[in-house]
């Protein structure tokens, strides 16, 4: 489906990338999904559950089976958003290069996806599998709290973020002191995690008692 929009009748179909573990996703992830699809124009925002995260032992993170599914529950009412397994279903580690090619294929060569991210991660991207290849491909949303500033991103990327500074859009949110590492010690502790993850969510976890031990 495209947009309708501009002089020709058309615009080219905008597609957000939520990529992450989502052990568990939180309302910070869709509060971030939400903000960006409104403020960019996305038609959907695709949520992808990492595979194989080359950052993580496999004994480090849930069953993939788990985080999709809680990923699915968390995103159902709306209609925005969708999940892909495109990392889940891959063999091997998973690299957002990968993630990016896939969908690439998928959409085609005439959709804009943008890949929605931490600010602070962004500062990292020079270390990832084939950076130069994957800011070529899509462009990339760092979400960031009131009051942040560029000159560190510059700095980290140099001549890759010089070259490639239409690539990179920063989008504030509001600060939401969440992380699915603090729901799983709470889970672990017994302390409530109402209201930091849907209810369908925080019912999945405990039917299928999840986090109750290690990470």
């Amino acid at each position: 489906m495209r947009a309708e929009g501009g002089r020709s009748g058309k615009r080219r179909q905008r597609i957000g990338v939520m990529g992450g573990t989502f052990d568990p996703i939180h309302y910070g992830h869709l509060v971030t999904a939400e903000a960006a699809r409104h403020e960019f124009r996305l038609e959907q925002v695709i949520f992808v559950p990492s595979g194989r995260p080359p950052h993580k032992r496999p004994e480090e993170i849930t069953d993939a089976k788990h985080r999709y599914t809680m990923t699915v529950l968390a995103t159902l009412t709306n209609p925005h958003f969708d999940v892909s397994r495109v990392d889940i279903d891959r063999p091997g580690v998973t690299y957002t290069i990968d993630t990016i090619s896939d969908l690439r294929a998928l959409y085609g060569p005439e959709a804009e996806l943008y890949f929605i991210t931490g600010a602070d991660a962004l500062l990292e991207i020079v270390s990832w599998k084939d950076a130069e290849r994957l800011v070529s491909m899509c462009q990339f949303i760092g979400a960031t709290r009131p009051g942040y500033s560029l000159d560190q991103l510059e700095q980290n990327l140099g001549p890759l973020y010089r070259r490639y500074r239409r690539s990179f859009h920063f989008l504030e949110v509001p600060a939401l002191a969440i992380s699915s590492t603090e729901i799983r010690r709470r889970v672990r502790t017994g302390s409530p995690i109402r209201y930091l993850v849907p209810e369908t969510v925080a019912f999945y976890i405990a039917k299928n008692r999840l986090y109750l031990e290690g990470n």
